[in-house]
């Protein structure tokens, strides 16, 4: 395990191996640096928002051709779009190829017929005989046959009956089908009925109505159409169309089917279906719509024969989370992931194996302390490839289904970080994503499982043009006597005295791990001259299932402790930190923990930066969404544990807040809702204390939209440097 990083180090490595060629930095207006020692220029909010981003890669049956997108912001605009390559894995140093589709083009796999499929909204002209039945604005699945040397042939019609929108497709192995997924009223037998009422709509004015026998009424950033789901219909394939209406996976009948969405809302995926390997099952993961539905988290596995009858339940025993079913190669395995504990979104992530033929399940992981994230099978239908956290990294493991053991694999020879998109290949190797703290997610194949070498160079040399940083990790003995490990990210060449942050992550089980990030991002604020320090307190994910349960019923307890000592020891590590000019930043979890530290820390920080927080408990409870996180992580309904909820409320200790306070927050946000920003920053007001709201009337729990992003990342820098720059030498004061 390593406890030092230079970003840089990797550069040199993607210098032999560049076929995407980065943007000439000679050509760009870059301001000079402004940050003591150092002379290149350092990484600003522009970066951020207008570096070129890596999507997951998609390789063909044979393993010897990929396809990615890189997604594009123009620095203008900041409007994003994306584009397409080929690359040949069968010729090292082949460089890849740009692919013109003839339509704006997302999501493209390959199907075993060798094609290339993808879904999109726009219109082939000269296929105008595709499209008499669907709008043109509708998005749908489309192909094309590729060249040797990228060609690809005019754009072909897969899906021309749908009248809705496709938001995904699965194909499968075979070639035989494809399963398409959208929103479709439950009631509808095909994929389409434009005309359904929507019967939260009763008029004759423009009030919703739901019912409480209903499930949510709101969740994540929108809300609810009783009667309208995620669902999924497959269509078998003649020379590449869709034939006929297709069948509905969850029954044609809703009395005798089930009602629910698949892929689950809001955000599942592909990774929630698969077919059988020959074609003629599919299974996938449904969560069922009904009144218990905000307060459980038991996601099924269901398996459909494709013939329009009800599914079958497999996970009927378990009534916790069930998901990411994957069959094996040869047809005799379902392998998914499973938690063991209803109610409870952070459990560990099992692996379970059932034997197809006989039907009996095996927890092939119950004495492995890790929590997977992703799965897969290699070729050969004898092992599994999963990713999961290992305190600041996450590695691939292989795992054995004939004994269960668990190898972690060296694909990057102790230099892991973060490794995701992960595709084992036909003759043992691996094509996968791996991201840092220094930079974003570049493209690397395995030759073997064995070390691997980089394919891209989407943003590294952008990245290496720029003023480095050095992240160093730490541990310390936190509460209870544990050992606790952190971050600190800072220049390489910056001359102190340098003032800190201190950054606090959501969840609050998660992680501020060796990744890379597009919103919190240490690399852009340890940039504008900050020391930022992370801390993974008890609650966080990475270390063994016992530290993750940590935190519940002690959200302000061993958490504040961990994050006090670790703060501590991080400034100690380096002499040119100035822990005097120190301020905190936290969202989600994160941003109820500054609400915490602002009455229960409160002579420690010059500022706080507060986005997304909890402000007060018991009206956070009766106004989120997903009932089964509080009632967890409190120990009950708000009625039930009262003196629980109110013991860590940050409201309680307002009167001892005095530190100035930016507050952010998105109106689409129902997780936390901006009445929990908004009371923050009354309570601010009241005291005299100075503070900012900055409201986004489009965004969620997150910002997305790359104007947005920038203006948060300039009204979040202006504040720091007030606290921590211009108020040191007197020119801003409480």
């Amino acid at each position: 395990m390593r406890h030092f990083t230079a970003f840089g180090a990797l550069v040199a490595a993607f210098a032999l191996s560049a076929p995407l060629a980065a943007e000439d930095l000679s050509t760009r207006a870059r301001a000079a640096s402004v940050v003591p020692g150092v002379a290149a220029p350092s990484m600003t909010a522009e970066d951020l928002v207008t570096l070129p981003r890596l999507g997951a890669p998609a390789v063909n049956r044979d393993g010897t051709l990929a396809v990615y997108s890189v997604t594009v912001t123009d620095p203008a605009s900041l409007k994003r779009s994306p584009t397409h390559y080929l690359i040949d894995l069968a010729k090292p140093g082949a460089p890849p190829v740009a692919l013109d589709l003839g339509l704006k083009a997302s999501d493209l796999a390959f199907g075993s017929d060798g094609a290339l499929y993808f879904l999109s909204s726009e219109i082939d002209e000269k296929n105008v005989i595709y499209i008499d039945r669907a709008p043109p604005t509708l998005s749908r699945v489309w192909r094309v046959t590729l060249a040797k040397d990228g060609t690809a042939s005019t754009p072909q019609l897969v899906t021309p009956t749908t009248e809705r929108d496709i938001a995904g497709f699965k194909l499968a192995p075979d070639g035989s089908r494809i399963a398409v997924w959208g929103e479709v009223p439950r009631d509808c037998p095909t994929f389409g009925c434009t005309d359904a009422a929507t019967p939260y709509l009763p008029g004759p004015g423009t009030g919703r109505l739901y019912d409480a026998k209903d499930g949510f009424v709101r969740h994540w950033d929108r809300w609810a159409t009783p009667g309208l789901h995620n669902r999924i219909f497959v269509f078998p394939l003649t020379g590449g169309v869709a034939q006929g209406e297709g069948q509905p996976v969850d029954g044609k009948d809703p009395a005798s089917g089930i009602t629910a969405d698949t892929p689950t809302m809001p955000f599942g995926g592909a990774e929630e279906l698969a077919f059988a390997a020959d074609g003629k099952a599919l299974y996938f993961t449904a969560r069922l719509s009904d009144a218990n539905e905000p307060a459980s988290t038991n996601l099924d596995i269901y398996a459909a024969d494709l013939t329009g009858a009800a599914p079958k339940l497999l996970t009927a025993a378990n009534t916790a989370t069930d998901t990411t079913p994957v069959p094996s190669p040869d047809g005799r395995w379902l392998a998914w992931l499973a938690m063991e504990r209803p109610t409870y979104e952070a459990d560990k992530l099992a692996v379970q194996l059932m034997d197809l033929k006989s039907g009996q399940v095996r927890n092939l992981t119950r004495d492995t302390d890790l929590s997977f994230g992703s799965l897969a099978w290699s070729a050969d239908s004898k092992s599994l490839i999963a990713t999961a956290q290992k305190v600041l990294d996450t590695p691939a493991f292989r795992i054995d289904i004939a004994s269960g053991k668990v190898t972690e694999l060296n694909l990057m020879a102790g230099n892991e970080a973060h490794i995701a998109n992960l595709v084992p290949l036909p003759k043992g190797g691996a094509l996968f994503t791996r991201d840092s703290l220094g930079a974003p997610a570049e493209l690397y194949l395995s030759d073997g499982m064995g070390q691997a070498r980089p394919l891209t160079d989407v943003a590294t040399t952008r990245m290496g043009a720029m003023a480095s940083i050095v992240t160093r990790r730490f541990s310390f003995t936190g509460a209870n006597g544990d050992t606790v490990w952190g971050q600190l990210t800072r220049l390489a060449d910056q001359t102190g005295p340098i003032p800190a942050i201190l950054y606090i992550h959501g969840g609050p089980q998660g992680s501020f791990n060796d990744s890379w990030s597009n919103r919190w991002n240490p690399r852009v604020l340890a940039s504008q001259g900050y020391a930022v320090i992370s801390v993974d307190f008890h609650g966080s994910t990475g270390y063994g299932q016992a530290f993750t349960d940590a935190i519940n019923h002690n959200w302000g307890g061993w958490p504040l402790e961990d994050l006090q000592k670790g703060f501590a020891a991080g400034i100690a590590l380096d002499q040119q930190i100035d822990g005097e000019r120190a301020c905190a930043m936290g969202a989600s979890y994160g941003g109820y923990m500054v609400n915490w530290i602002a009455g229960n820390w409160p002579d420690r920080f010059k500022c706080i930066v507060q986005h997304d927080g909890i402000f007060d408990n018991r009206s956070m409870y009766y106004s989120t969404e997903e009932l089964w996180f509080p009632r967890w992580d409190h120990g009950g309904t708000y009625a039930e544990a009262t003196d629980e909820y109110e013991k860590w409320n940050p409201a309680n200790h307002v009167d001892k807040w005095k530190t100035p306070m930016l507050v952010i927050t998105g109106q689409q946000d129902f997780r936390v809702p901006y009445s929990q920003g908004l009371m923050s920053f009354t309570a601010l007001q009241e005291r005299g204390i100075p503070a900012q709201l900055l409201v986004f009337p489009d965004e969620n729990h997150w910002v997305l939209g790359a104007k947005n992003s920038l203006q948060w990342h300039q009204t979040v820098f202006g504040w720091l440097d007030r606290w921590l720059n211009r108020e040191a030498s007197g020119k801003d004061s409480k």
